[in-house]
Protein backbone atom coordinates (compact mmCIF):
# COMPACT_ATOMS: atom_id res chain seq x y z
CA UNK A 1 0.00 0.00 0.00
CA UNK A 2 3.03 2.38 0.49
CA UNK A 3 3.32 3.70 -3.19
CA UNK A 4 0.12 5.05 -3.60
CA UNK A 5 -0.12 6.63 0.06
CA UNK A 6 3.22 8.10 -1.42
CA UNK A 7 1.64 9.28 -5.05
CA UNK A 8 -0.85 10.87 -2.94
CA UNK A 9 1.32 12.78 -0.41
CA UNK A 10 3.68 13.68 -3.49
CA UNK A 11 0.26 15.12 -6.16
CA UNK A 12 0.33 18.39 -5.01
CA UNK A 13 4.19 18.30 -5.72
CA UNK A 14 3.66 16.85 -9.35
CA UNK A 15 0.92 19.80 -10.03
CA UNK A 16 3.97 22.22 -8.87
CA UNK A 17 6.37 20.29 -11.43
CA UNK A 18 3.51 20.53 -14.02
CA UNK A 19 3.38 23.71 -13.94
CA UNK A 20 7.22 24.84 -14.23
CA UNK A 21 6.99 22.58 -17.33
CA UNK A 22 4.18 25.06 -18.93
CA UNK A 23 4.95 28.22 -17.50
CA UNK A 24 8.65 28.15 -16.83
CA UNK A 25 9.18 31.95 -17.34
CA UNK A 26 6.93 33.25 -14.77
CA UNK A 27 8.08 30.53 -12.35
CA UNK A 28 11.80 31.86 -12.67
CA UNK A 29 10.71 35.43 -12.76
CA UNK A 30 8.91 34.00 -9.33
CA UNK A 31 11.71 33.02 -8.34
CA UNK A 32 14.04 35.73 -8.81
CA UNK A 33 11.35 38.52 -7.19
CA UNK A 34 11.93 36.17 -3.74
CA UNK A 35 15.55 35.79 -4.13
CA UNK A 36 15.92 39.91 -4.84
CA UNK A 37 13.42 40.38 -1.56
CA UNK A 38 15.61 38.30 0.87
CA UNK A 39 18.96 39.88 -0.59
CA UNK A 40 18.16 43.09 0.21
CA UNK A 41 18.93 42.38 3.43
CA UNK A 42 22.05 41.49 3.50
CA UNK A 43 25.46 43.63 2.99
CA UNK A 44 25.74 41.99 -0.81
CA UNK A 45 22.37 43.54 -1.60
CA UNK A 46 23.34 47.11 -0.03
CA UNK A 47 26.38 46.77 -1.86
CA UNK A 48 24.76 46.43 -5.12
CA UNK A 49 21.18 48.21 -4.58
CA UNK A 50 19.32 44.96 -4.62
CA UNK A 51 16.45 46.69 -2.49
CA UNK A 52 16.46 50.16 -4.93
CA UNK A 53 13.37 50.31 -7.64
CA UNK A 54 16.42 50.01 -10.46
CA UNK A 55 17.35 46.25 -9.34
CA UNK A 56 13.81 45.75 -9.36
CA UNK A 57 13.83 44.75 -5.97
CA UNK A 58 10.56 45.45 -5.56
CA UNK A 59 7.78 43.31 -6.34
CA UNK A 60 5.62 44.43 -9.78
CA UNK A 61 9.18 44.89 -11.87
CA UNK A 62 7.76 43.19 -14.55
CA UNK A 63 8.97 42.12 -18.02
CA UNK A 64 12.40 44.45 -16.80
CA UNK A 65 12.97 43.07 -13.64
CA UNK A 66 15.61 40.58 -15.02
CA UNK A 67 17.85 43.49 -16.95
CA UNK A 68 17.53 45.26 -13.98
CA UNK A 69 19.29 42.82 -12.11
CA UNK A 70 22.12 42.31 -14.64
CA UNK A 71 22.94 45.40 -14.68
CA UNK A 72 23.62 46.12 -10.92
CA UNK A 73 25.12 42.81 -10.43
CA UNK A 74 27.96 41.48 -12.53
CA UNK A 75 28.90 37.66 -13.11
CA UNK A 76 31.61 36.14 -10.99
CA UNK A 77 33.57 32.92 -10.55
CA UNK A 78 34.57 31.73 -7.56
CA UNK A 79 37.69 33.55 -6.96
CA UNK A 80 35.64 36.86 -7.41
CA UNK A 81 33.02 35.77 -4.74
CA UNK A 82 35.68 34.70 -2.49
CA UNK A 83 35.84 37.95 -0.10
CA UNK A 84 32.16 37.80 0.56
CA UNK A 85 32.27 33.93 1.20
CA UNK A 86 35.17 34.29 3.53
CA UNK A 87 33.29 37.32 6.19
CA UNK A 88 30.54 34.61 6.05
CA UNK A 89 32.97 32.00 7.18
CA UNK A 90 34.40 34.47 10.35
CA UNK A 91 30.46 34.62 11.36
CA UNK A 92 29.22 37.70 9.91
CA UNK A 93 25.93 37.55 9.65
CA UNK A 94 23.71 38.85 6.59
CA UNK A 95 26.76 39.16 4.23
CA UNK A 96 25.17 36.98 1.36
CA UNK A 97 21.95 35.78 2.63
CA UNK A 98 20.39 36.90 5.78
CA UNK A 99 21.21 35.65 9.41
CA UNK A 100 24.08 33.33 10.02
CA UNK A 101 25.20 31.01 7.37
CA UNK A 102 27.16 28.04 9.48
CA UNK A 103 27.30 25.15 6.60
CA UNK A 104 29.88 25.44 3.96
CA UNK A 105 30.53 22.56 1.49
CA UNK A 106 34.57 22.43 0.54
CA UNK A 107 35.10 21.11 -3.08
CA UNK A 108 37.97 21.15 -5.30
CA UNK A 109 38.37 22.80 -9.26
CA UNK A 110 38.76 26.66 -8.20
CA UNK A 111 41.98 28.12 -9.96
CA UNK A 112 43.76 30.40 -7.02
CA UNK A 113 43.41 27.92 -3.61
CA UNK A 114 43.24 23.92 -3.47
CA UNK A 115 39.60 23.95 -2.16
CA UNK A 116 36.58 26.18 -2.13
CA UNK A 117 34.01 26.71 0.36
CA UNK A 118 30.09 26.95 -0.84
CA UNK A 119 28.15 28.48 1.56
CA UNK A 120 24.77 26.46 2.59
CA UNK A 121 22.12 28.29 4.19
CA UNK A 122 18.88 26.79 5.96
CA UNK A 123 17.26 27.76 3.03
CA UNK A 124 18.98 26.61 0.44
CA UNK A 125 18.79 23.35 2.43
CA UNK A 126 14.87 23.27 2.74
CA UNK A 127 14.76 24.72 -1.34
CA UNK A 128 17.23 22.46 -3.26
CA UNK A 129 19.19 20.27 -1.67
CA UNK A 130 16.91 18.32 0.65
CA UNK A 131 14.08 18.67 -2.25
CA UNK A 132 15.55 17.08 -4.98
CA UNK A 133 15.90 13.51 -3.37
CA UNK A 134 12.12 13.98 -2.24
CA UNK A 135 11.29 14.78 -6.11
CA UNK A 136 13.61 11.50 -6.86
CA UNK A 137 10.88 9.56 -4.41
CA UNK A 138 8.01 11.24 -6.53
CA UNK A 139 9.04 10.56 -10.24
CA UNK A 140 10.26 6.85 -9.23
CA UNK A 141 6.83 6.34 -7.80
CA UNK A 142 5.09 8.38 -10.88
CA UNK A 143 7.38 6.28 -13.46
CA UNK A 144 6.93 3.21 -12.03
CA UNK A 145 3.67 2.28 -9.59
CA UNK A 146 4.38 -0.66 -8.55
CA UNK A 147 8.18 0.02 -7.54
CA UNK A 148 9.11 -2.17 -4.03
CA UNK A 149 12.01 0.54 -3.71
CA UNK A 150 10.50 2.25 -0.77
CA UNK A 151 9.63 -1.06 1.27
CA UNK A 152 13.22 -1.44 1.65
CA UNK A 153 16.60 0.44 2.62
CA UNK A 154 18.30 3.25 0.62
CA UNK A 155 22.16 2.57 0.40
CA UNK A 156 23.96 6.31 0.38
CA UNK A 157 27.52 6.18 -0.13
CA UNK A 158 28.69 10.03 0.35
CA UNK A 159 32.48 11.24 0.77
CA UNK A 160 34.90 10.83 3.23
CA UNK A 161 35.40 14.57 4.50
CA UNK A 162 34.40 14.60 7.70
CA UNK A 163 32.33 17.73 9.25
CA UNK A 164 35.42 20.12 10.49
CA UNK A 165 34.70 23.44 12.86
CA UNK A 166 36.78 26.81 11.56
CA UNK A 167 36.81 29.28 13.91
CA UNK A 168 33.75 30.23 16.46
CA UNK A 169 30.48 28.75 14.11
CA UNK A 170 31.71 27.25 10.93
CA UNK A 171 31.14 24.05 10.35
CA UNK A 172 32.74 22.91 6.57
CA UNK A 173 32.61 19.30 4.87
CA UNK A 174 31.67 17.53 1.87
CA UNK A 175 28.14 18.31 0.94
CA UNK A 176 26.99 14.44 1.72
CA UNK A 177 27.97 15.07 4.95
CA UNK A 178 26.14 18.39 5.51
CA UNK A 179 23.43 16.33 4.09
CA UNK A 180 23.49 13.35 6.30
CA UNK A 181 23.14 16.85 9.26
CA UNK A 182 19.95 17.96 8.22
CA UNK A 183 18.44 14.85 6.92
CA UNK A 184 14.99 14.54 8.37
CA UNK A 185 14.94 12.20 11.63
CA UNK A 186 12.30 9.91 9.49
CA UNK A 187 14.33 9.64 6.77
CA UNK A 188 16.80 7.84 8.32
CA UNK A 189 14.23 4.96 8.65
CA UNK A 190 14.99 4.26 4.76
CA UNK A 191 18.39 5.46 5.06
CA UNK A 192 21.56 2.86 5.51
CA UNK A 193 24.40 2.75 6.85
CA UNK A 194 24.33 3.91 9.99
CA UNK A 195 25.24 7.74 10.68
CA UNK A 196 28.62 7.16 12.30
CA UNK A 197 29.51 4.53 9.37
CA UNK A 198 28.07 7.03 6.90
CA UNK A 199 30.47 10.15 8.64
CA UNK A 200 33.75 8.14 9.11
CA UNK A 201 36.78 9.83 7.14
CA UNK A 202 38.71 6.91 6.17
CA UNK A 203 37.15 5.33 2.68
CA UNK A 204 38.03 2.28 3.62
CA UNK A 205 37.28 1.53 6.89
CA UNK A 206 33.43 2.70 5.79
CA UNK A 207 33.23 0.53 3.12
CA UNK A 208 34.35 -2.08 5.35
CA UNK A 209 31.77 -1.51 7.84
CA UNK A 210 28.89 -0.94 4.97
CA UNK A 211 29.52 -4.45 4.07
CA UNK A 212 29.30 -5.71 7.79
CA UNK A 213 26.26 -3.61 8.48
CA UNK A 214 24.32 -3.74 4.77
CA UNK A 215 25.27 -7.51 3.15
CA UNK A 216 21.79 -8.64 5.55
CA UNK A 217 19.89 -5.06 4.69
CA UNK A 218 17.30 -5.60 2.29
CA UNK A 219 18.85 -2.84 0.03
CA UNK A 220 16.54 -2.07 -2.96
CA UNK A 221 18.14 1.10 -3.99
CA UNK A 222 21.68 2.92 -4.17
CA UNK A 223 22.57 6.79 -4.31
CA UNK A 224 26.00 8.31 -4.88
CA UNK A 225 29.10 9.15 -7.29
CA UNK A 226 29.13 6.26 -9.81
CA UNK A 227 33.22 5.67 -9.03
CA UNK A 228 33.14 5.68 -5.37
CA UNK A 229 29.82 3.03 -5.22
CA UNK A 230 31.31 0.79 -8.01
CA UNK A 231 34.54 0.56 -5.29
CA UNK A 232 31.97 -0.32 -2.50
CA UNK A 233 30.32 -2.70 -4.47
CA UNK A 234 33.21 -4.76 -5.32
CA UNK A 235 33.63 -5.33 -2.06
CA UNK A 236 30.75 -6.20 -1.13
CA UNK A 237 30.99 -8.94 -3.53
CA UNK A 238 34.28 -9.98 -2.02
CA UNK A 239 33.22 -9.62 1.63
CA UNK A 240 29.76 -12.02 0.28
CA UNK A 241 31.64 -14.02 -2.17
CA UNK A 242 28.64 -14.00 -4.59
CA UNK A 243 29.11 -13.33 -8.26
CA UNK A 244 26.76 -10.43 -8.69
CA UNK A 245 24.74 -8.10 -6.37
CA UNK A 246 21.28 -9.78 -6.95
CA UNK A 247 22.92 -12.44 -5.03
CA UNK A 248 23.38 -9.88 -1.83
CA UNK A 249 19.93 -7.98 -2.10
CA UNK A 250 17.24 -9.65 -4.58
CA UNK A 251 14.89 -6.74 -4.61
CA UNK A 252 17.81 -4.15 -5.68
CA UNK A 253 16.23 -2.03 -8.47
CA UNK A 254 17.19 1.82 -8.51
CA UNK A 255 20.40 3.54 -8.68
CA UNK A 256 20.33 7.58 -8.01
CA UNK A 257 23.39 8.61 -9.19
CA UNK A 258 25.45 11.84 -10.13
CA UNK A 259 28.51 14.04 -10.09
CA UNK A 260 30.58 12.12 -12.74
CA UNK A 261 29.42 11.12 -16.13
CA UNK A 262 28.17 7.71 -15.83
CA UNK A 263 28.56 6.48 -19.72
CA UNK A 264 31.83 5.38 -18.69
CA UNK A 265 30.47 2.58 -15.86
CA UNK A 266 27.08 1.62 -17.29
CA UNK A 267 28.25 -1.57 -18.61
CA UNK A 268 30.07 -2.60 -15.51
CA UNK A 269 27.18 -1.91 -13.77
CA UNK A 270 25.09 -4.16 -15.62
CA UNK A 271 27.49 -7.31 -14.99
CA UNK A 272 27.34 -6.10 -11.26
CA UNK A 273 23.73 -6.08 -11.33
CA UNK A 274 22.30 -8.14 -14.34
CA UNK A 275 18.64 -7.73 -14.08
CA UNK A 276 16.42 -5.89 -16.69
CA UNK A 277 14.42 -4.67 -13.59
CA UNK A 278 17.06 -2.20 -12.36
CA UNK A 279 16.56 1.60 -13.25
CA UNK A 280 19.26 4.26 -13.15
CA UNK A 281 18.49 7.85 -12.36
CA UNK A 282 20.72 10.60 -13.36
CA UNK A 283 20.79 13.85 -11.18
CA UNK A 284 22.42 16.90 -11.14
CA UNK A 285 23.87 17.73 -7.81
CA UNK A 286 26.39 20.14 -6.99
CA UNK A 287 27.52 21.99 -3.85
CA UNK A 288 26.05 25.06 -5.04
CA UNK A 289 22.16 23.37 -5.12
CA UNK A 290 20.49 20.89 -7.18
CA UNK A 291 19.81 21.51 -10.48
CA UNK A 292 18.20 18.59 -12.26
CA UNK A 293 16.59 14.86 -12.33
CA UNK A 294 16.04 13.00 -14.70
CA UNK A 295 12.61 12.40 -14.56
CA UNK A 296 12.18 10.07 -17.45
CA UNK A 297 14.75 7.91 -16.63
CA UNK A 298 16.37 8.97 -19.36
CA UNK A 299 19.99 10.30 -20.69
CA UNK A 300 18.54 13.89 -20.19
CA UNK A 301 17.87 16.14 -16.71
CA UNK A 302 14.62 18.10 -16.10
CA UNK A 303 15.83 21.31 -15.13
CA UNK A 304 14.12 22.11 -11.71
CA UNK A 305 12.88 25.61 -11.66
CA UNK A 306 11.21 26.47 -8.34
CA UNK A 307 14.18 25.14 -6.11
CA UNK A 308 15.38 28.74 -4.67
CA UNK A 309 17.00 29.12 -7.95
CA UNK A 310 17.34 31.59 -10.92
CA UNK A 311 19.66 30.93 -13.74
CA UNK A 312 21.20 32.59 -16.65
CA UNK A 313 22.76 31.22 -19.91
CA UNK A 314 25.76 32.01 -21.27
CA UNK A 315 26.57 30.54 -24.56
CA UNK A 316 30.16 29.19 -24.42
CA UNK A 317 31.55 31.02 -27.20
CA UNK A 318 30.94 34.31 -25.76
CA UNK A 319 32.27 33.41 -22.09
CA UNK A 320 34.19 36.78 -21.77
CA UNK A 321 31.26 38.74 -22.75
CA UNK A 322 28.57 38.21 -19.39
CA UNK A 323 26.49 40.91 -21.48
CA UNK A 324 25.55 37.92 -23.36
CA UNK A 325 23.74 35.90 -20.96
CA UNK A 326 20.15 35.01 -20.95
CA UNK A 327 17.54 33.57 -18.90
CA UNK A 328 15.25 30.76 -19.29
CA UNK A 329 13.35 32.10 -22.13
CA UNK A 330 16.26 32.77 -24.19
CA UNK A 331 18.28 29.36 -24.67
CA UNK A 332 18.28 27.28 -28.13
CA UNK A 333 18.79 23.82 -28.23
CA UNK A 334 22.22 22.52 -29.16
CA UNK A 335 24.14 25.19 -28.04
CA UNK A 336 26.79 25.08 -25.51
CA UNK A 337 26.00 27.53 -22.30
CA UNK A 338 27.93 28.38 -19.08
CA UNK A 339 25.98 28.19 -16.39
CA UNK A 340 25.42 31.14 -14.36
CA UNK A 341 23.29 30.57 -10.69
CA UNK A 342 21.65 32.94 -7.98
CA UNK A 343 20.58 31.07 -4.93
CA UNK A 344 18.78 31.27 -1.52
CA UNK A 345 22.58 30.21 -0.67
CA UNK A 346 23.82 33.57 -1.16
CA UNK A 347 25.25 32.97 -4.87
CA UNK A 348 24.39 36.13 -7.05
CA UNK A 349 25.17 35.77 -10.56
CA UNK A 350 27.70 32.79 -9.66
CA UNK A 351 29.38 30.86 -12.39
CA UNK A 352 29.80 27.71 -11.46
CA UNK A 353 32.26 26.44 -13.91
CA UNK A 354 29.85 23.83 -15.45
CA UNK A 355 28.88 23.95 -19.08
CA UNK A 356 25.30 22.68 -20.24
CA UNK A 357 23.03 21.76 -23.39
CA UNK A 358 19.60 22.01 -23.49
CA UNK A 359 18.18 18.31 -25.45
CA UNK A 360 14.89 20.49 -25.00
CA UNK A 361 12.57 23.42 -24.46
CA UNK A 362 9.39 21.92 -24.08
CA UNK A 363 10.17 21.22 -21.30
CA UNK A 364 13.23 22.20 -20.70
CA UNK A 365 16.13 19.66 -20.23
CA UNK A 366 19.25 19.41 -20.06
CA UNK A 367 22.60 17.32 -20.52
CA UNK A 368 26.36 18.09 -18.37
CA UNK A 369 28.36 18.90 -21.66
CA UNK A 370 31.39 20.00 -19.70
CA UNK A 371 33.31 22.91 -17.56
CA UNK A 372 34.29 26.01 -18.99
CA UNK A 373 37.73 25.21 -18.74
CA UNK A 374 39.47 22.02 -19.35
CA UNK A 375 39.26 19.24 -16.61
CA UNK A 376 39.42 15.79 -15.78
CA UNK A 377 36.33 14.47 -13.49
CA UNK A 378 36.17 11.21 -14.26
CA UNK A 379 35.96 10.00 -10.63
CA UNK A 380 35.15 12.94 -8.76
CA UNK A 381 38.76 14.61 -8.87
CA UNK A 382 37.70 17.77 -10.71
CA UNK A 383 41.16 18.48 -12.23
CA UNK A 384 41.51 21.86 -13.91
CA UNK A 385 44.46 22.95 -16.21
CA UNK A 386 45.73 25.19 -13.47
CA UNK A 387 45.84 22.35 -11.34
CA UNK A 388 47.81 20.61 -13.64
CA UNK A 389 49.98 23.11 -14.82
CA UNK A 390 51.43 23.52 -11.54
CA UNK A 391 51.79 20.04 -10.76
CA UNK A 392 53.97 19.31 -13.56
CA UNK A 393 55.92 22.35 -12.60
CA UNK A 394 56.74 20.85 -8.79
CA UNK A 395 57.28 17.76 -11.01
CA UNK A 396 59.53 19.22 -13.02
CA UNK A 397 60.85 21.13 -10.09
CA UNK A 398 61.47 17.86 -8.11
CA UNK A 399 63.08 15.36 -10.55
CA UNK A 400 65.25 17.82 -12.93
CA UNK A 401 63.37 17.12 -15.77
CA UNK A 402 61.73 19.30 -18.87
CA UNK A 403 58.59 18.63 -20.38
CA UNK A 404 57.94 19.72 -24.10
CA UNK A 405 54.18 18.98 -24.21
CA UNK A 406 51.60 16.59 -22.12
CA UNK A 407 48.27 16.01 -22.05
CA UNK A 408 46.07 13.72 -19.44
CA UNK A 409 42.93 11.56 -20.11
CA UNK A 410 41.07 9.25 -17.55
CA UNK A 411 41.71 5.32 -17.68
CA UNK A 412 37.65 4.06 -16.62
CA UNK A 413 37.31 1.64 -14.04
CA UNK A 414 36.31 -1.75 -15.39
CA UNK A 415 34.95 -4.88 -13.42
CA UNK A 416 38.38 -5.81 -12.12
CA UNK A 417 40.95 -2.74 -12.51
CA UNK A 418 40.34 0.08 -10.76
CA UNK A 419 40.54 3.76 -12.66
CA UNK A 420 43.51 6.33 -12.60
CA UNK A 421 45.00 8.88 -15.28
CA UNK A 422 47.26 8.61 -18.54
CA UNK A 423 49.54 11.41 -18.37
CA UNK A 424 51.47 11.40 -22.11
CA UNK A 425 54.72 13.28 -21.74
CA UNK A 426 57.32 14.32 -24.38
CA UNK A 427 60.61 15.72 -22.26
CA UNK A 428 63.35 17.37 -23.67
CA UNK A 429 65.06 16.24 -20.50
CA UNK A 430 64.71 13.20 -18.81
CA UNK A 431 63.91 13.24 -15.04
CA UNK A 432 66.37 12.15 -12.34
CA UNK A 433 65.40 8.72 -11.68
CA UNK A 434 63.22 7.56 -14.60
CA UNK A 435 59.39 8.22 -16.01
CA UNK A 436 58.67 6.67 -12.60
CA UNK A 437 60.24 9.09 -10.30
CA UNK A 438 58.39 11.66 -12.49
CA UNK A 439 55.13 10.01 -11.82
CA UNK A 440 55.37 9.74 -8.29
CA UNK A 441 56.20 13.52 -8.07
CA UNK A 442 53.11 14.44 -10.20
CA UNK A 443 51.10 12.33 -8.49
CA UNK A 444 52.31 14.03 -4.80
CA UNK A 445 52.24 17.24 -6.80
CA UNK A 446 48.38 16.73 -7.61
CA UNK A 447 47.76 16.15 -4.20
CA UNK A 448 48.89 19.17 -2.62
CA UNK A 449 47.06 21.40 -5.37
CA UNK A 450 43.53 19.44 -5.46
CA UNK A 451 42.05 18.15 -1.98
CA UNK A 452 39.58 16.28 -4.21
CA UNK A 453 42.16 14.59 -5.65
CA UNK A 454 43.94 13.77 -2.96
CA UNK A 455 40.52 12.40 -0.85
CA UNK A 456 40.39 9.89 -4.04
CA UNK A 457 44.41 8.57 -3.89
CA UNK A 458 44.10 7.77 -0.40
CA UNK A 459 44.75 4.74 0.17
CA UNK A 460 44.29 3.80 -3.62
CA UNK A 461 40.43 3.47 -3.05
CA UNK A 462 39.42 5.16 -6.13
CA UNK A 463 42.50 6.18 -8.05
CA UNK A 464 45.45 4.35 -8.49
CA UNK A 465 48.78 6.48 -9.03
CA UNK A 466 48.75 7.99 -12.46
CA UNK A 467 50.64 6.23 -15.21
CA UNK A 468 52.79 8.27 -17.41
CA UNK A 469 53.77 7.40 -21.16
CA UNK A 470 56.90 9.06 -22.35
CA UNK A 471 56.69 9.57 -25.59
CA UNK A 472 59.77 10.43 -28.19
CA UNK A 473 60.45 14.16 -29.00
CA UNK A 474 58.12 15.23 -31.96
CA UNK A 475 55.48 13.09 -31.00
CA UNK A 476 53.30 15.85 -30.44
CA UNK A 477 53.78 18.05 -33.31
CA UNK A 478 52.96 14.90 -35.76
CA UNK A 479 49.61 14.77 -33.72
CA UNK A 480 48.64 17.88 -34.49
CA UNK A 481 49.66 17.79 -37.87
CA UNK A 482 47.43 14.97 -38.48
CA UNK A 483 44.84 16.79 -37.20
CA UNK A 484 45.34 20.05 -38.78
CA UNK A 485 45.86 22.00 -36.07
CA UNK A 486 50.09 23.20 -36.70
CA UNK A 487 50.12 27.09 -36.13
CA UNK A 488 50.75 29.07 -33.07
CA UNK A 489 46.74 29.38 -32.71
CA UNK A 490 46.54 25.82 -32.13
CA UNK A 491 47.54 24.49 -28.76
CA UNK A 492 47.34 20.94 -27.40
CA UNK A 493 44.60 20.00 -24.85
CA UNK A 494 45.86 19.58 -22.11
CA UNK A 495 43.68 17.70 -20.35
CA UNK A 496 40.30 15.76 -21.23
CA UNK A 497 37.25 13.60 -19.32
CA UNK A 498 37.38 11.21 -22.22
CA UNK A 499 39.77 9.48 -24.22
CA UNK A 500 39.39 10.66 -27.41
CA UNK A 501 42.96 13.06 -27.91
CA UNK A 502 44.50 10.44 -25.49
CA UNK A 503 43.93 7.34 -27.64
CA UNK A 504 44.80 9.14 -30.81
CA UNK A 505 47.70 10.50 -29.79
CA UNK A 506 48.58 7.44 -28.79
CA UNK A 507 47.28 5.31 -32.55
CA UNK A 508 49.93 7.60 -33.98
CA UNK A 509 52.51 5.40 -32.01
CA UNK A 510 50.55 2.13 -32.87
CA UNK A 511 49.77 1.68 -29.40
CA UNK A 512 46.57 1.14 -28.39
CA UNK A 513 45.14 -0.10 -25.53
CA UNK A 514 46.19 0.95 -22.01
CA UNK A 515 45.89 -0.67 -18.70
CA UNK A 516 46.39 1.36 -15.57
CA UNK A 517 49.37 -1.23 -13.78
CA UNK A 518 51.85 -0.57 -11.73
CA UNK A 519 54.26 -0.05 -14.29
CA UNK A 520 55.20 3.23 -16.04
CA UNK A 521 54.58 2.56 -19.99
CA UNK A 522 57.67 3.95 -22.24
CA UNK A 523 57.10 4.45 -25.88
Amino acid sequence: MINPLIKAAFARRMQEVERFRQRPAEVQHEQLERLLKKGAETAFGRDHGLGSRNAGGESGGGGNLIEKFQARVPVRDYEEFFPYIERARRGERDVLWPGETRWFARSSGTTGSKSKYIPVTRDSLADSHLRGPKDCIAFNVERYPGTGVWGGKTLTLGGSRRIEREGENALTGDLSAILIENIPPLANHWRVPRKKTALLPDFEQKVERICRECAAKDVRSLAGVPSWNLVMLRRMLDHTGVSNLLEVWPRLELFIHGGVNFAPYRDVYRQLIPSDGMHYMETYNASEGFFGVADDFGEDMLLMLDYGMFYEFLPITHLHDPSRAVPIEGVREGVNYAMIITSSGGLWRYLIGDTVVFTSTDPYRIRISGRTRQYINAFGEEIIVDNAERAVWIACRDTGAEVAEYTAAPVFMEIDSKGGHQWIVEFTREPEGGVRAFAAALDRALQEVNSDYEAKRWKDTTLVAPVVTAVPPGTFMRWMASRDRTGGQNKVPRLANDRQYADDLLSIMGYDELRITEEEVCI
